[in-house]
């Protein structure tokens, strides 16, 4: 069905209401969006839900963070038909969260526009309610300074977590849907786990006759780690987005495409002060890793070797049909595969980069076409958590200098690479020493944090 036949069958958007309960230590909630005769019903619930500190939060702060939750959860039930109007009748919005909410959808749904060969729908939203015209005020309550970290499994959290731990901060895992080798990663770090089940509703997955795609997500973890930053006590939320992540993937329409958008700087800057303003006034969110590129995570990564055999960044053990097989690993035939093992590579050496991925990747010529996608040569970058192009380039040139150390018959991979592209991209020694020593101040990280990281920084130099 063509979007012009969808918008016209479902006109509006409904997100009509939301509930919630607390309930043998769980924090259940659920959400009610309307669209045309179709009503969708997802939930959650958050587990180990701490009863003294819960108590010390009102129903109205409660009900506001429930509230931003089904705001997030939007996009992912909007795309269905891109309703040409959202209608919020389960609270109040003013113009300046209006604002925010669609620049979101405007920006983080850019990928799914470009996919599904769209426009760039923003939808007009309305506001409907039945309570007075006012936003609840933004929590006031002071918090510990405990850090509240959310793990994905890769690299990066894992990262943070190492980096906090350096330096005595007291914190706490939140995790969504973990997966059995989630869950392994977080008992062996021996923190207390905050875990959010996110219930999607059926009926969403269930159809052919509307569009699907990328959304915001990780938008959607920053909402959720808020809520979970203040039942647990954590006056500070430390995600793990690189400087890497605000390069887009390509252009559509005229406008830059960024499957990282809601990981991105811009997204960051704009959801602190949303939240400062709108959910918790003393909440501190920010990346520990915004000032680095991602070769330079990678880096900092080669140097805590019992993560090895428990990190996993592909995404392929995260999609819902593949969210309880404990056999799935590194699927080695995707983009984000190709790029973390180019970039962690040079820095762990042939024998464990192999013995992590179970293969050596740079031996499949059959990922000759997405190596050229993540150097740029296509003009398009895969639609996936990946390193900038100058990154890339230069994780490929310390790959194929070390493989040249070890004496043997180049891999195809690299071999092509340094037939082909390497003698077009210059001086790759000088601008490898510029990538892996970079620093940019455009970042959010506290002054003890920030002096943390720049000494881990030096410290592989």
């Amino acid at each position: 069905m063509k979007l012009k036949n969808l918008q016209k069958k479902y006109p509006e958007f409904v997100y009509e209401n939301f509930g919630w309960e607390i309930k043998g230590g769980v924090l259940a909630a659920h959400f009610c969006f309307a669209m045309g005769d179709i009503k969708f019903n997802p939930g959650i619930k958050i587990r180990e839900i701490n009863k003294t500190q819960i108590k010390k939060i009102d129903d109205e702060a409660i009900s506001n963070f429930v509230f931003h939750m089904g705001l997030v959860e939007i996009p992912s039930y909007w795309k269905a038909a891109c309703c040409p109007k959202i209608i919020v009748k389960a609270g109040y919005l003013d113009k300046e969260q209006i604002k925010f909410w669609q620049s979101l959808i405007e920006k983080g749904m850019g990928q799914f526009f470009c996919e599904n060969k769209l426009p760039f729908t923003v939808p007009y939203f309305e506001i409907h309610c039945k309570i007075p015209k006012r936003h609840p005020q933004s929590l006031p309550k002071k918090f510990s300074k405990r850090v509240l970290v959310p793990m994905g499994g890769g690299k990066d959290s894992l990262v943070t977590l190492e980096l906090l731990r350096q330096t005595g901060e007291d914190a706490v895992l939140f995790a969504l849907n973990p997966n059995e080798k989630l869950q392994k990663i977080c008992r062996a770090v021996k923190k207390p786990t905050i875990v959010i089940e996110r219930q999607i509703d059926s009926r969403l997955l269930s159809s052919k006759k509307f569009f699907n795609g990328h959304t915001p997500f990780s938008a959607l973890l920053a909402v959720y780690s808020v809520a979970v930053a203040a039942i647990s006590d954590c006056g500070r939320i430390a995600i793990s987005q690189e400087r890497s992540s605000s390069e887009g993937n390509a252009r559509y329409l005229g406008r830059e495409v960024n499957h990282q958008y809601s990981k991105s700087l811009d997204f960051e800057n704009k959801f602190r002060f949303y939240s400062k303003k709108y959910l918790a006034k003393n909440i501190d969110f920010f990346s520990f890793l915004r000032p680095i590129y991602e070769l330079q995570i990678a880096r900092l990564f080669s140097r805590h070797s019992e993560w090895f055999s428990r990190f996993i960044s592909c995404n392929k053990p995260f999609t819902i049909a593949n969210r309880q097989n404990k056999n799935i690993g590194w699927c080695g035939k995707c983009p984000k595969c190709l790029s973390v093992f180019t970039m962690i590579y040079p820095f762990v050496g042939k024998e464990r980069a192999i013995k992590i991925f179970g293969k050596n990747l740079f031996e499949n010529i059959n990922l000759l076409p997405l190596m050229k996608e993540l150097l740029g040569e296509t003009g398009c970058k895969p639609f996936e958590c990946v390193g900038t192009f100058a990154e890339t380039r230069v994780a490929f040139y310390l790959s194929l200098e070390d493989a040249k150390r070890e004496g043997n018959e180049l891999p195809v991979l690299l071999n092509v690479f340094e037939q082909e592209f390497l003698p077009k991209y210059g001086d790759m020694k000088s601008k490898s020493q510029k990538i892996l020593s970079s620093w940019s101040d455009n970042h959010n990280l506290p002054k003890n944090f920030e002096n943390g990281l720049k000494s881990a920084v030096r410290a592989t130099g």
